[in-house]
């Protein structure tokens, strides 16, 4: 199958929306209320990240509320709240997944739902305990869309590649500095479902600052964004429904510039976009 014949859906946009710079940086028109963000947001993309629902619980009436600012087809990646990821509590993480489940119904519901994105921290390697963690926590959101970043080094083996296709857990797929210990950009598929792609730039002096200006402060150009169609986004098309292309990098609106870029790239090679 060549990639013009290839019938995935690509989605590209970014992780979280809400950002006062974008303003400043001419991507959201002068004057945009944060309240006007996301409608117009969706003015240029067809899928953003839920960064918030990272640092707290989400509430089911909140995105319901959200929702309804965009179109039916417009979907939504919602990031693991961090009490289930970063900060876990041994006693009540299941509970929480209750919580959560009961928060994001509204996207289930409409399905506005691309992915849960469990979100792991570098520090949670590949040990029992956190193999034994995982499992649990995969079996607790079955049924719902999951895909799984891992950022140390110790989880890209086969064995772990064999057990999410097993489960149907989609692999995220990271460009992200090239740091000893960190997990590789790898054009691994292990669900047919969908692939996600998230772009953090390669920031490699502010990647561990501390600083989030600092670390994602990254600007990808057209020969970065090419070598990533022509080495894994394009066979990646060959063995999936959908793909889900994210741009963290927000720093000075970098992501949407680079984001709308890649668009253009993968329409050149003749790969299909969702256009608002």
């Amino acid at each position: 199958m060549t990639a013009s014949s290839s019938p995935c859906r690509l989605r590209v946009g970014t992780s979280g929306y809400s950002y006062t710079e974008w303003t400043d940086a001419g991507f959201y028109p002068a004057g945009t209320a944060t309240r006007q963000m996301l409608p117009q947001y969706a003015r240029s993309f067809m899928i953003t990240e839920l960064n918030y629902t990272w640092y707290q619980m989400p509430k089911a009436q909140a995105i319901e509320r959200m929702r309804q600012l965009v179109g039916p087809d417009f979907l939504f990646a919602a990031k693991l709240t961090r009490t289930m990821t970063h900060e876990i509590d041994p006693d009540h993480w299941r509970s929480q997944v209750g919580s959560y489940r009961d928060g994001i119904a509204p996207l289930v519901q409409s399905g506005q739902l691309a992915a849960v994105l469990i979100q792991l921290p570098p520090h949670f390697d590949r040990s029992e305990k956190n193999r034994i963690y995982l499992s649990a926590l995969l079996d607790a959101l079955n049924a719902l869309p999951l895909a799984v970043e891992f950022r140390h080094v110790s989880w890209a083996v086969d064995r772990v590649f064999d057990a999410l296709s097993q489960r149907g857990v989609t692999l995220v797929t990271v460009d992200e500095p090239a740091l000893p210990g960190m997990f590789p950009p790898l054009g691994v598929v292990t669900n047919p479902a969908f692939f996600y792609v998230r772009f953090h730039g390669r920031n490699a002096a502010g990647w561990r600052s501390g600083n989030m200006q600092k670390q994602f402060d990254y600007d990808y150009n057209d020969t970065e964004l090419q070598e990533w169609v022509d080495r894994r986004i394009t066979p990646m098309t060959r063995q999936t429904d959908a793909g889900f292309l994210l741009f963290n990098n927000h720093v000075r609106a970098q992501a949407p510039k680079n984001a709308q870029a890649l668009v253009r790239l993968l329409a050149a090679a003749n790969l299909t976009t969702a256009k608002p």
